[in-house]
């Protein structure tokens, strides 16, 4: 792993914040309809990414993750314009607009989604490192999830799979306390995920997932594993959603006192801390930054705003057709 630098700390500041200026404006264009169907916002979990990205290949590494998809392909360098664009549902957007909030795709940049299905990338992202070992690649998969999705069949059967075949891929799972909307302590009789790894002898363990520093060391150690062919990790991210399950969420389940604790180890405001009290930077060049991230936010808004809506034959042209199909029964 790179050493974790000043330009680190600065890169990090500047990540996490426009990533979560960015979808405080998702939030507002949601309420104004502009943006329409769910909306699962990351608001708190970007330490994960920040550290996971400083850890990672980007020039080979690939990322697979649920439907809280948004700033993830911007870490691995999507333009942020094309995946507003395509939360608006325009055809600039990174799947032209017909796949909306839940499913960001890009192959250029590998990063294979945003997925609908609870649970259902957990495989998905283990094929993608049997790929990989297939075709005598050194990349590695980050398979992400949350824990809800850790209570899903298809974890234990791809873990025993990722085991077996010795694949090279970091199972994570950003555990942000409640899923959709239940605490862990309910869902099962153990509060420790990382746990089911050890059943299937998987090196497996807990993480400060508001930690960027934390993060980035754990990340680098299992990807170092994986690539010289030592196999699969689980790692549990422990993390907190200030947001809602989703924008439909009126969040019962907890009181705002307790997010108002969590939000005094907020990771941006960690890494804000740590450049101030080391003289990185001083409070008015944070701000030049804020006013610049503001503005390409605001960038990133006016380029979906006046991008054009996808044409209605877009959606025949990725619809899977044949005409002699048989057993199909054609008037005559």
């Amino acid at each position: 792993m790179q050493k974790i630098t000043k330009e680190t700390y600065i890169k990090w500041y500047e990540d996490m914040l426009f990533w979560r200026k960015f979808e405080d404006k998702l939030a507002a264009v949601y309420i104004q309809q502009k943006v329409r169907g769910f909306l699962h916002l990351y608001n708190g979990q970007e330490a994960i990414l920040a550290g996971a990205l400083h850890a990672m290949d980007l020039s080979k590494d690939k990322m697979i993750t649920a439907y809280r998809n948004h700033v993830q392909p911007i870490g691995m360098g999507v333009d942020p314009k094309r995946v507003m664009a395509e939360l608006f549902g325009k055809a600039t957007g990174t799947s032209q607009g017909l796949g909306g909030s839940m499913h960001i795709f890009s192959k250029e940049h590998r990063f294979y989604g945003g997925h609908g299905i609870v649970g259902g990338q957990i495989p998905l992202g283990a094929g993608i490192a049997f790929g990989d070992k297939y075709h005598g690649s050194d990349a590695v998969t980050l398979c992400c999830f949350g824990d809800g999705a850790a209570r899903q069949g298809s974890l234990h059967e791809t873990f025993n799979l990722a085991m077996l075949w010795n694949l090279p891929v970091v199972f994570v799972c950003e555990n942000n306390g409640y899923a959709m909307g239940t605490s862990v302590k309910r869902t099962a009789s153990h509060e420790d995920i990382w746990k089911l790894g050890l059943g299937y002898e998987m090196p497996c363990g807990p993480v400060d997932g508001m930690n960027p520093v934390k993060v980035a060391e754990a990340f680098d150690e299992a990807i170092q594993r994986a690539r010289s062919g030592g196999g699969p990790t689980f790692l549990e991210l422990k993390t907190y959603r200030y947001r809602g399950h989703s924008m439909s969420d009126a969040q019962h389940y907890r009181t705002k006192a307790e997010v108002e604790e969590y939000k005094k180890i907020d990771p941006i405001t960690q890494v804000k801390d740590i450049i101030l009290s080391k003289k990185y930077m001083k409070e008015e060049d944070l701000k030049k930054i804020d006013a610049d991230i503001k503005k390409r936010v605001l960038e990133c808004e006016k380029f979906a705003d006046e991008s054009p809506y996808p044409e209605k034959s877009v959606m025949y042209d990725v619809v899977y057709e044949q005409e002699d199909y048989p057993f199909l029964q054609h008037k005559i």
